[in-house]
């Protein structure tokens, strides 16, 4: 059986480089079931591909202490 892909939106504030997007990227990239990040800088949102739901509070977490500003999570 086939899982369906979970997109999750989430929207981050003050990321200003490339570098910036690696490290939110890299981060998020090391959360179990994480199939692949995509980082938009002009939008201001990390794109999550997963088999499961996340755990919204992991991914809070994790951009805070990159000492990034988390707005909010949307699942697609």
């Amino acid at each position: 059986m086939f899982s369906k892909k979970i997109k999750t939106i989430v929207k981050i504030e003050g990321m200003s480089c490339e570098h910036c997007a690696n490290k939110v990227k890299n981060a998020l990239m090391n959360i179990d079931d994480v199939k692949g990040v995509k980082v938009n800088l002009s939008k201001k949102e990390a794109i999550i591909s997963s088999n499961n739901k996340l755990d919204k509070d992991l991914i809070k977490k994790l951009i805070e202490d990159l000492d990034y500003k988390f707005i909010d999570i949307v699942e697609e």
